[in-house]
């Protein structure tokens, strides 16, 4: 199963050594932790890399990070999209938040054993943090209506992307009904364009301005 990785390696060819070491590793680390603490489903261990982390990396397809950015990651789990986008975007910090205290558990435990000294862990609800952030990141935690409530006034006002601060959230099947209440500016990015298999052809990047 581990050669998955190689996945990774495909989509993203300009990894550096350490990178693909850290893609390399997450296998065994959810693994270990998975059979602790139950982060990600059971059934989708054989597809972890596709269904986790290259899911994950959706949105660095759609908005790449740049160095010194400030990312938050909302109901971050066991770590996903924050830890993926982490290995990636090593210059750019993120905070990882979950109210479930287990999780944040796991996510540290992660995070050390890869070295990754650009990730943050809050055990909290997201309306309790007061920092502003460029892109607040999450992977289909909630309805968009009500998420947009937990992290109102959370984005910085400054922009320094090619995409406007605000949410880049991953989301799949038909979002017409539950994003219709939205009134803020969105865009879908399909990314079955990126990733041409069959999990990822209802799967989006959603992107609304703050």
């Amino acid at each position: 199963m581990k050669e998955n990785v190689s996945l990774i390696y495909a989509h993203f060819p300009d990894l550096t050594d350490t990178q693909k070491q850290q893609f390399a590793d997450l296998f065994d680390l959810y693994q270990l932790w998975n059979s602790q603490i139950n982060v990600i489903s059971r059934k989708d261990t054989e597809y972890f890399y596709e269904r986790h982390v290259l899911h994950s990396l959706g949105i660095a397809k759609v908005q790449p990070f740049k160095p010194g950015a400030m990312v938050l990651d909302v109901g971050t789990g066991g770590g996903f999209p924050g830890i993926p986008l982490a290995i990636l975007f090593p210059e750019t910090k993120f905070t990882l938040v979950d109210s479930i205290g287990k999780k944040i558990k796991v996510v540290n435990e992660v995070a050390e054993a890869l070295g990754l000294e650009n990730v943050k862990t809050i055990n909290d609800r997201a309306e309790n943090i007061l920092i502003s952030y460029d892109f607040i990141v999450s992977r289909a935690v909630t309805k968009m209506p009500d998420f947009l409530k937990w992290v109102k006034n959370k984005n910085k006002k400054k922009n320094q992307h090619e995409l406007k601060n605000g949410i880049l959230y991953l989301k799949g099947g038909d979002l017409k009904e539950e994003m219709s209440p939205v009134k803020q500016r969105k865009t879908y990015y399909n990314l079955h364009d990126h990733f041409p298999t069959d999990f990822f052809e209802t799967k989006m990047v959603v992107h609304v301005e703050a």
